[in-house]
């Protein structure tokens, strides 16, 4: 894919405004919400057991997000993850913090062959999720994103669809593995960065195939990031501009990308 290939999915998202519903942690449910708005994508999170099932087959695509768990989420979870498969909603699975915490490591040890079609964490997660020892420090990764490719390979042939390894440089595992280079280190100074990326993933999955939806997710919100950190002086501004940078964005300014 090309930056152009990018404007043409961002643009059919924007006009089809599909209907994510996210499960997600309780840190990030406003600025993911707010992300998926300035994306031009609608949010719904339903996240309660007897709704979400229901909602997952209305969804256009949906988000589970394991990152503030418990044994009531943990069960609506995987129930709204089967009633996913079953309607044919695509779904995006992030691992947070998976790897040596008992409750969220069995939770996504069981999402994992409900088939999810994107698979999206940072390289430790990815690593721990895949059955080896990824090392993370709960969000942070102590591995790189190089490391954590024979573990994304091991995933995909488990789920059918793709996985991306989120870093300094992004690699998107399909049948080819293609990077993203682009972002800044300011991404990791505000909580919810990386858990609204997967939000945009879901978006982009109700658009395109997971590997493309990946991709251009990943495009999108790192070069979103570039320009809002030209923008801002520290974190609490950061997180202002970058709503603003994404819901602006278009294909002039998708011709930063790097892959």
């Amino acid at each position: 894919m090309n930056h152009h290939d990018v404007a043409d999915l961002l643009a059919e998202l924007r006009r089809t405004a599909p209907l994510v519903q996210c499960i997600t942690n309780s840190v990030v449910t406003g600025f993911t919400a707010n992300t998926l708005l300035a994306l031009g994508a609608a949010p719904a999170m339903v996240d309660n057991l007897e709704e979400a099932t229901v909602f997952a087959g209305v969804a256009d695509a949906l988000l589970i997000n394991v990152g503030t768990i418990s044994p009531a989420a943990a069960e609506t979870m995987v129930a709204t993850a089967q009633a996913a498969g079953q309607a044919g909603t695509p779904w995006v699975l992030d691992p947070v913090a998976v790897g040596g915490l008992p409750l969220r490591d069995r939770v996504a040890a069981e999402l994992v062959p409900l088939r999810p079609c994107v698979v999206r964490g940072n390289a430790s997660e990815v690593m721990s999720l895949a059955g080896a020892d990824g090392g993370g420090r709960g969000v942070d990764s102590t591995a790189g994103t190089d490391a954590a490719l024979e573990s994304a390979h091991a995933l995909r042939s488990r789920t059918g669809g793709a996985v991306a390894v989120s870093g300094p440089v992004d690699h998107i595992v399909g049948d080819t593995v293609r990077t993203v280079s682009n972002g800044t280190p300011m991404m990791t100074k505000v909580t919810g960065v990386g858990c609204a990326l997967g939000a945009i993933t879901a978006a982009f999955a109700a658009c395109a195939p997971p590997a493309d939806a990946a991709f251009a997710a990943t495009a999108v919100w790192t070069i979103a990031a570039e320009l809002a950190v030209e923008r801002s002086s520290g974190p609490g501004s950061f997180a202002v501009e970058l709503l603003d940078a994404l819901h602006g964005i278009g294909p002039d300014q998708l011709a930063r990308l790097r892959s």
